[in-house]
């Protein structure tokens, strides 16, 4: 059997902490920011975690 490739998406968008949490960034902070208060544009700089209904999913993308 081939080996089982990771998803180049899922590699890109997702790292994985030491403690095994899986890290990623927000969303919404790639165009129209003129709009957008400057305490929300910095809170969206920051990484989030995946939340625990997701995990299975992307370890599977990342085939942990």
């Amino acid at each position: 059997m081939p080996k089982v490739k990771t998803k180049s998406s899922a590699k890109k968008r997702f790292k994985l902490t030491g403690s095994g949490k899986i890290r990623r960034k927000h969303a919404y902070k790639s165009h129209i920011l003129t709009k957008k208060e400057t305490k929300r544009k910095r809170n969206l700089t920051k990484m989030g975690e995946v939340h625990e209904s997701d995990v299975n999913r992307v370890k599977d993308m990342l085939r942990i």
